[in-house]
């Protein structure tokens, strides 16, 4: 990308959007185009093809989404996919049709099958059923994922995507039942430590396998594949590296000061067993993470005091 190029961010204030604005910022980009959803309504194809008629943007960055931790993809299935396969094929077919040189998808790694190989590979993808629980949302990323293959092999676009493993870090989401796990847990253990309670009931068995990315090396990860990466097939972005969720339980305690018991509420739903991207691609690419879960879990948690008027989206 040109350091002049014209650069639209779609989603520039979720906490990924707003991650690629910094990175973008921070290695000498100029032109960085930007709306809010008051300004823009994604989900109304009118409203993005004159975007695009009227700003010309030469390279798309699509990190737009709805997005929610297990209950809210439980509560809202119609919402969810109606809503990303609306602003998805919105923005990317007025990149096609406004001819922009080249668009990067953000996905998840949820399109993966949930009993797919592990690490999972990105040719795994569609080998076998997806995990229920985030079923729509992942029908969804996955169909936005095909339509900038097809554009490719019909039309000659430069439509690349990226699939991410799971993401936290500044502008994150800290509602109590709709965010993912990590921003939930340092919200609930710092009430905990707050109120003085004895004791902190989590979700599930704690047993599932995940892993995490700090968003700020998403960004620059994404910025790189702008710069280094064609092809239809997506590329997976993590750090290769996993831990339970009582792990990251008792380590997100730790960072918080919370030294109370922690119990278990196995009622409620685990997810996904094991959910481990293989990097080897992105590797062979030359890029690798920088922030460690324990440094960016610290930095996630300063961000989380520093602006409260988050723990309430």
């Amino acid at each position: 990308m040109e350091k002049d190029a014209k650069i639209y961010v779609a989603g520039h204030r979720g906490m990924v959007g707003s991650a690629i604005v910094r990175a973008l910022t921070k290695q000498g980009y100029r032109h960085i185009l930007t709306r809010t959803h008051q300004e823009l309504d994604l989900c109304r194809q009118q409203e993005v093809e004159d975007f695009f008629a009227s700003e010309k943007p030469d390279y798309v960055f699509l990190a737009a989404a709805k997005v929610g931790g297990i209950m809210a993809n439980q509560e809202a299935l119609a919402d969810f996919m109606y809503d990303n396969i609306l602003l998805e094929m919105n923005v990317i077919h007025a990149a096609w049709q406004h001819h922009c040189k080249k668009l990067l998808f953000l996905g998840s790694s949820c399109i993966y099958p949930r009993m797919a190989p592990q690490p999972m590979p990105e040719s795994c993808l569609l080998t076998s059923a997806l995990e229920t629980t985030n079923e729509a949302y992942a029908l969804a990323k996955i169909s936005g994922l095909k339509y900038c293959e097809y554009l490719n092999r019909q039309y000659k676009t430069d439509f690349i995507s990226a699939m991410p493993t799971n993401l936290y870090g500044p502008n994150d989401n800290y509602h109590p039942t709709h965010s993912h796990v990590l921003p939930a847990l340092i919200r609930r253990f710092h009430e905990a430590k707050t109120a003085g309670l004895d004791e902190v009931s989590c979700w599930g068995t704690g047993t599932p396998l995940r892993e995490f990315l700090y968003v700020d090396d998403l960004a620059d990860a994404c910025i790189f594949l702008m710069n280094t990466y064609s092809g239809n097939e997506t590329v997976n972005i993590g750090t290769g590296k996993e831990l339970t969720i009582r792990e990251l339980t008792t380590l997100v305690a730790k960072t918080v000061g919370y030294t109370g018991k922690i119990s278990w509420d196995t009622a409620k739903p685990d997810g996904t067993p094991r959910k481990l991207l293989d990097i080897s691609k992105l590797s062979r690419l030359g890029w690798h993470y920088q922030t460690e879960l324990n440094d960016g879990i610290r930095l996630a948690y300063e961000d989380f005091l520093n602006h409260p008027i988050r723990t309430e989206r």
